[in-house]
């Protein structure tokens, strides 16, 4: 576990590796980008792989902005009883396109939220990830 930053140990500094873990115990997070020129936020479910992230789409302005604007955030966390964390990727997202890319994707599971086809895949690579671990204030 990472050392805590603050004094009275309620936060801790995430390490890279750790950081890469927790992603792959969620499926759902955020997706940042700008979309009709202001930041927007996306829910969607996710996988990770090769210390990448991945998740479908379907066609529409989430997708189309992304061609344009490929520099997005990533968000994904989980709150329990007694601790909390979170992490964030920052990076650049690419649609997809090879066969041989989309099928490995496939492989990892990455499943739709609703039955609406989700045909395109999506990757975002990391220039930077950071995370933090939270201990929770008891009420």
């Amino acid at each position: 576990m990472s050392e805590p930053t603050d004094a009275d140990d309620t936060a801790a500094v995430l390490g890279e590796d750790e950081c890469w873990e927790l992603l792959g115990t969620v499926q759902i997070g955020r997706l940042v980008a700008i979309a009709d020129g202001r930041p927007d936020v996306f829910p969607v479910n996710f996988v990770v792989g090769d210390r990448k992230v991945y998740f479908r789409s379907g066609e529409g302005s989430k997708l189309s902005e992304l061609a344009v604007h490929a520099q997005v955030a990533f968000e994904a966390d989980l709150v329990g009883e007694r601790t909390a964390w979170s992490v964030v990727v920052h990076g650049r997202a690419r649609i997809l396109t090879h066969f041989n890319e989309i099928q490995a994707v496939e492989e990892l599971g990455p499943t739709p939220w609703v039955e609406s086809p989700k045909y395109n895949f999506v990757e975002i690579t990391a220039s930077e990830i950071t995370g933090r671990r939270f201990a929770l204030v008891e009420h």
